[in-house]
């Protein structure tokens, strides 16, 4: 079976049978060689996987993210009683610094090997194993007291959650084509936006419960959350499907998989018949080895991915872990529960964002550098404003700015794997996408690093004087701009370079079946609606 790629999308079009949907019809059957592929059918299925598992992504990434980034908000919660994280913990703004890094660099380590991991074993299993460990360490925690074990656990939370987020990506690989994934990824990624939120507007009532029972607010705030999730996680070995079979195929339930509990199949019956041979239409799944993976290493087209993550990733953290800290630094008489309060529309914005653009990224998918370099561009304006607005009295307009650095962080990271997705699967199969989106992901979050180690708190001469923060400002700018370089070095080596037909880009790759060819309902909806023809293909 031959894979056939973007460029020819337009060309092998015009062979689709003519009783294919035009747009705004709703039910045809296409025949490709002797089969009949009732595309609406197809449509039902993955709405129905949708039901599945999107519902319970959202709430292990919405639990894992507020775990994860509540430390942020632990810098500045009742600091006006002195029971804030540093002032509880005797720490120094670095040693505060230090610990939010700590978490990065073990997410770097281990992104990969947890990815390559969950291939090799049942991937849902894998992902209640990291939302467990995440949810044991967040509640943790609240028992800390003093710098080692903020060093400790920091370290141990990044080691549970390494492969959480490509982990998520190589999932929905196992039941979704690459043309299908970009708008889902968006969907789920909400999560971390409205977590991001809620722990804002939330940790103004853990405030609220300061000194109960022994435990300051911050305390509460990460006992909570860490119970919750502890408990979401062990739920997710029967929430979530075990990775999809071929029909008639029996799964192995032989040694340790006799002690873990069986999860419901995601498909059964034609519903499970359609799915795979629709999937199958489009990749074959098949064993890897380390040649696969070492061929997935030296691909030129991973490095750019890895600078466009670096840099808006960076800033994303740099912006989750001091957002209340910059809002205090533009106003310093703004008291915690206000500071809480205003930290939460960033994310609201950044909500919105991924609302409205990752759908039109997935329907001009061959436009995704020109959708990130945008949103890229309204982040640096929002710093830019946030740096230089007015004068020292001007809080609003430059609180304002961080609100456009929100709106311009939203789709920036789906788009980013969606993009990874598409050009791997193609390419390497399982492995690709495996491998690729644990490599962008961990290597990108050197920036992550960079900015909540080295800027704002923990750039002691930035934190003083009338220009608080405007050199990590600027570096952060610094950093998006190489995002924008790396999107449009990608487009012009991938207009320059092409791939052989055999290893073809695709964000929707077709198998020629027959004499016919087979092109995924998004990526023919895609086609359709467009309507631009040859002008805008890559």
């Amino acid at each position: 079976m031959a894979s056939v790629g973007i460029e020819s999308i337009d060309k092998d079009i015009s062979q689709i049978p003519e009783n294919t949907p035009k747009k705004g019809e709703l039910h045809h059957d296409v025949e490709v060689g002797p089969e009949m592929i009732d595309l609406d059918r197809i449509e039902r299925v993955y709405k129905k996987l949708d039901r599945r598992i999107l519902p319970a992504f959202w709430v292990l990434y919405f639990l894992c993210s507020a775990i994860r980034s509540n430390v942020g908000l632990a810098q500045t919660m009742n600091s006006k009683q002195h029971h804030d994280l540093a002032s509880e913990l005797n720490l120094t703004p670095k040693q505060v610094s230090t610990g939010l890094a700590l978490f990065y660099v073990c997410y770097v380590l281990f992104d990969l090997p947890s990815n390559l991991i969950m291939s090799k074993l049942s991937p849902h299993v894998w992902m209640s194993r990291i939302v467990t460990g995440v949810g044991i360490i967040g509640t943790c925690l609240t028992a800390m007291k003093a710098a080692w074990s903020f060093y400790l656990l920091r370290l141990l939370l990044g080691i549970v959650i390494a492969g959480m987020w490509p982990g998520m990506s190589y999932y929905l690989t196992l039941f979704y084509p690459p043309s299908r994934t970009g708008k889902r990824i968006g969907r789920y990624f909400t999560a971390a936006q409205v977590s991001a939120a809620v722990v804002g507007l939330v940790s103004a009532g853990f405030q609220e419960m300061d000194g109960l029972g022994g435990l300051v607010g911050f305390q509460w705030m990460f006992l909570l959350y860490g119970l919750v999730g502890t408990i979401v996680g062990i739920s997710l070995l029967w929430w979530l499907p075990d990775r999809p079979l071929p029909p008639g195929e029996v799964r192995d339930r032989e040694s340790w998989r006799r002690f873990i509990p069986q999860s419901k199949p995601a498909l059964t019956g034609e519903d499970a018949r359609i799915h795979y041979d629709d999937l199958t239409r489009v990749y074959h799944r098949r064993t890897w080895n380390m040649r696969d993976l070492w061929h997935v290493v030296i691909d030129w087209r991973l490095w750019p991915l890895v600078m466009m993550y670096f840099g808006v990733v960076g800033v994303g953290i740099g912006t989750q872990s001091y957002g209340t800290v910059i809002i205090r630094g533009i106003n310093p008489d703004l008291t915690g529960i206000q500071l809480s309060l205003l930290f939460a529309p960033i994310w609201v914005m950044d909500l919105i964002a991924i609302l409205i653009v990752t759908p039109l990224s997935d329907r001009f998918h061959h436009h995704r550098a020109l959708f990130f370099s945008t949103a890229v561009m309204i982040q640096i304006t929002g710093l830019l404003v946030t740096t230089f607005a007015g004068n020292e009295s001007s809080s609003w307009s430059r609180y304002g700015g961080l609100l456009m650095v929100g709106f311009g962080l939203g789709p920036t990271v789906p788009i980013c794997m969606t993009w990874t997705n598409e050009i791997f699967q193609p390419r390497h199969g399982e492995v690709g996408v495996a491998a690729a989106s644990a490599l962008v992901s961990g290597l990108g979050n050197l920036g992550s690093i960079l900015t909540t180690y080295a800027l704002y708190t923990g750039w002691p001469a930035d934190a003083v004087g009338p220009h608080k923060f405007r050199k990590s400002n600027l570096v952060m700018i610094g950093i998006l701009c190489g995002s924008i370089l790396s999107a449009g070095v990608m487009v012009v080596l991938l207009k320059v370079f092409g791939n052989s037909r055999a290893k073809q880009i695709s964000s929707a790759s077709s198998t020629s079946v027959g004499e016919a060819v087979y092109v995924d309902g998004a990526a023919r909806r895609e086609v359709q609606q467009r309507g631009l023809g040859r002008m805008f293909s890559f």
